[in-house]
């Protein structure tokens, strides 16, 4: 498992889809940047980088509308194993 940074969450989400400026978006989903196949694509990379499930219950855009509120969710559920 690699260590959680928000630097780490970053890159993960450039994987899925480079164009968008993830520093300072904070609508990622409210503002289509990210669809459902980019939301699971994030998922599945969670679970490869960090060994860490996504729960279905925190598959919501308050959670995926910008890097920073992945990095506290990730944070969270790492906590909670």
């Amino acid at each position: 498992m690699d260590d959680i940074t928000l630097e780490a969450i970053i890159d993960l989400l450039k994987d899925v889809e480079e164009n968008v400026d993830y520093e300072n978006c904070t609508a990622l989903v409210d503002e289509r940047f990210l669809d459902s196949f980019d939301i699971l694509a994030i998922i599945n990379a969670i679970d490869d980088e960090f060994d860490i499930a996504v729960p279905a219950k925190e598959v919501v855009p308050a959670n995926f509308n910008s890097a920073q509120g992945i990095y506290e969710m990730v944070l969270r559920l790492a906590e909670e194993e």
